[in-house]
């Protein structure tokens, strides 16, 4: 069949072109075309899996109209699903699971406040050294300033008292010993 007096096979090759440099250019430009409310909840309706499903189907319906002699409602029937299969695939496996990763690993040094940690290199009088918080998405090794004026030797447990400029200002941090 040819629509347009263009082979299907054409069709399938445009497509293919045409998706491809879609998907490679939203990928690549998320973020400036990324609306903040649009299709919430509706995940399904991502561009990301919209052009990867357009590009396979093209994909694959080039490659049956070429190197096949099925029918064409056929090679569209099964392209489709095909195509159903791997975004379903890349959107369960990928995207879902990249969604939160750039969130969880984000810290602002206000949340540093309050925060507990370890001196790694001692804190002089009038100087800096450094200081190791534990956090969930790993270690923050941070500049440290005595929030009191006193010398803090390595090892010793901080609280963070506050942070200004990027340095935190610390003091020592005396735990409760459990009464049993």
């Amino acid at each position: 069949m040819e629509p347009f007096s263009i082979p299907l096979e054409t069709i399938y090759l445009y497509g293919l072109i045409i998706s491809g440099v879609l998907t490679l250019i939203y990928v690549l430009f998320a973020d400036v075309f990324h609306f903040h409310g649009f299709g919430d909840g509706l995940d399904f309706l991502n561009p990301v899996l919209i052009f990867a499903f357009i590009t396979i189907l093209s994909a694959s319906g080039y490659l049956f109209e070429r190197l096949s002699s099925l029918h064409y409602l056929l090679i569209l029937g099964i392209s489709a699903a095909a195509s159903l299969i791997v975004v379903t695939l890349l959107n369960v496996f990928v995207l879902v699971p990249l969604s939160g990763v750039e969130e969880s690993l984000v810290y602002k040094e206000s949340d540093l406040r309050g925060r507990t940690g370890t001196v790694i290199t001692t804190i002089p009088v009038d100087g800096y050294g450094e200081v190791m918080i534990d956090s969930t998405s790993g270690r923050i090794a941070k500049p440290a300033s005595s929030f009191d004026g006193d010398t803090i030797p390595s090892g010793t447990n901080v609280l963070v008292v506050q942070v200004e400029n990027g340095v935190l200002q610390v003091t020592v941090h005396h735990q409760l010993e459990s009464f049993l």
